[in-house]
């Protein structure tokens, strides 16, 4: 197919500088959260010192809920906040409009996903002893769908996920649970919180989606009831060429899960595929998590964020249900072991075409400086620029004073609120105020941002794997809102094409099997790719 016109931006981007280095990456971070008009704090209710429960913090989202073409943001706290998006920079609240305002219970994370392919984005929000599914009217408000979907309350919500784990067209959930804790339960343990391994596990639950607003808890029908719990993060995606959405799940201090999508069951593969434990053959604080393929060999790995004194593992994927740790050879566990880390996110932030890492790093003990003196509460933000896929190279201390402000960092998400074609960032600071992190780099590289709409496929497109050929280099970037840390990002696929101003092809392979291929098409565009339709909108 060629292509045959499009719309968005059309702004055009110089290519990307070679002579950028770690001491001047060309790269810049600017926190524009106040100006943009994010008026939130988030304020840890209770005494301190803290518990494990208030330790824990929130998730945060980018997404178009009333599909207008730019980004909103979701801020969950002890008050959801819901902010409308201009496109050019700015958000207004409208969160009691949307319905969204005077909700009870103790909020955790949020998951987005159209579950009913009505073209408009439905809400997951998870929860300390509760949980919300919301769907969403038209762009207009969000209605409590919970008791009418079947969906129950967790004891405690994390992270939740939408994929489609049957390929029959419509979104799954999965809902993660964390740790059995009460006013029975240890609560401090030395003057600080509690370790997890005080706690019995909980374990998710994986819901399928009948259609007509129901779901139907199948976690162990499916097999999904065969992990060890205590999760925190997750995500779904096709890592093995097989058409099917497998889950990868980080458990903290226990090892962490690979539910491979068997075709109407999943098998637990954690242990044989080496992302059960680190490099060291160790258990590892699993927290935020997330695929990209960082070395476009055109397979999926993966990236675990953990606590402080452990490494932070990339696990190449080998092929064959095998992934390897190459974190130390990569350059990041050296540099990552002394942070303790949540969110976490792939991102081409110069569209460089490699994809680099951020991390949100903040410690759970608020009086730690009181127990070791070479630690802090608050901590600063990381990003890792992508060498070749050989290496990774540090670059936040040069990369703008938006990475310059120390954080309890939790939730993290990307998207590209202000449609010029640079990946931005929007991070947590569980005691403190968002960061509305704008890309300021320059010069970036050529890019196009793709927003999928599935037709036999599930509408947002999620587990669509796409594949673009640029400049005598081939890309695999996977269609996902999910991963990092009890967040969601924006769902469009970006891409950076740095010195290429043309896309000779572009193909994508859409959840249903059936694949899609374009040809010559031109950079620096918002285009629109509808599964079997040979125009490009």
């Amino acid at each position: 197919m060629a292509w045959n016109g499009g719309c968005g931006s059309n702004r055009p981007t110089p290519p990307l500088s070679p002579a950028n280095s770690a001491e001047n990456p060309g790269v810049r971070f600017v926190d524009r959260a106040r100006e943009a008009g994010l008026n939130y704090r988030w304020r840890i209710p209770g005494p301190r010192p803290l518990t494990i429960l208030q330790t824990m913090g929130w998730g945060c989202a980018f997404l178009d809920y009333d599909n207008d073409g730019s980004l909103d943001i979701l801020l969950v706290g002890p008050k959801l906040a819901l902010y409308r998006g201009d496109g050019h920079g700015h958000f207004t609240e409208v969160t009691h409009p949307a319905g969204l305002d005077n909700l009870q219970g103790r909020f955790m994370g949020c998951a987005v996903g159209d579950y009913d392919n009505d073209g408009y984005s439905d809400l997951y929000i998870s929860a300390y002893h509760g949980g919300l599914l919301f769907h969403n009217e038209n762009g207009k408000r969000f209605r409590d769908a919970t008791r009418q979907a079947g969906i129950k309350p967790l004891s405690w919500g994390s992270s939740a996920a939408f994929g489609d784990i049957d390929n029959d067209g419509k979104l799954d959930l999965y809902i993660g649970n964390y740790v059995r804790f009460g006013p029975d339960t240890p609560q401090l343990c030395d003057n600080s919180s509690c370790s997890p391994f005080y706690y019995s596990a909980e374990k998710g639950v994986l819901y399928r989606n009948l259609g007509n607003g129901r779901f139907q808890d199948v976690t162990r029908q499916w097999g999904a009831d065969k992990v060890t719990g205590k999760v925190l993060g997750m995500t779904f995606a096709d890592y093995d060429g097989s058409g099917r959405q497998s889950l990868v799940i980080a458990n903290d201090g226990v090892p962490g899960d690979l539910l491979k999508n068997l075709g109407g069951k999943f098998t637990n593969i954690g242990p044989s595929s080496g992302v059960a434990y680190n490099g060291n053959g160790s258990t590892q604080a699993g927290m935020g998590i997330d695929w990209g393929d960082y070395d476009d060999d055109g397979r999926l790995d993966l990236v675990i964020t953990n606590f402080e004194n452990e490494p932070k593992p990339i696990y190449h994927n080998e092929g064959g249900d095998i992934f390897q740790d190459r974190s130390p050879v990569l350059g990041v566990a050296r540099k990552t072991t002394v942070y303790l880390a949540f969110g976490v996110k792939w991102l081409d932030m110069d569209n460089s075409g490699r994809l680099a890492l951020m991390i949100a790093n903040g410690h759970v003990i608020d009086n730690i400086a009181s127990h070791e003196k070479d630690r802090t509460y608050r901590q600063l933000p990381q990003l890792f620029r992508n060498e070749g896929g050989a290496r990774f190279t540090e670059i936040s201390a040069a990369s703008g004073p938006g990475l310059q402000r120390p954080v309890v960092g939790r939730g993290l998400a990307i998207g590209d609120y202000d449609n010029d074609g640079r990946i931005d960032a929007l991070m947590v600071d569980a005691d403190g105020a968002p960061l509305l992190l704008h890309n300021e780099t320059a010069p970036a590289g050529h890019w196009l941002l793709l927003r999928l709409e599935g037709v036999e496929s599930n509408r947002d497109g999620y587990g669509a794997l796409v594949r673009v050929t640029a400049g005598g280099r081939t890309q695999t970037r996977l269609c996902h809102a999910d991963g990092s840390y009890m967040s969601s990002s924006d769902r469009r696929v970006h891409i950076g094409l740095g010195a290429a101003a043309t896309v000779q092809s572009l193909t994508v392979r859409w959840p249903s099997g059936h694949t899609d291929t374009y040809k010559d098409v031109p950079a620096d565009r918002i285009l629109r790719l509808r599964e079997g339709d040979a125009q490009i909108r």
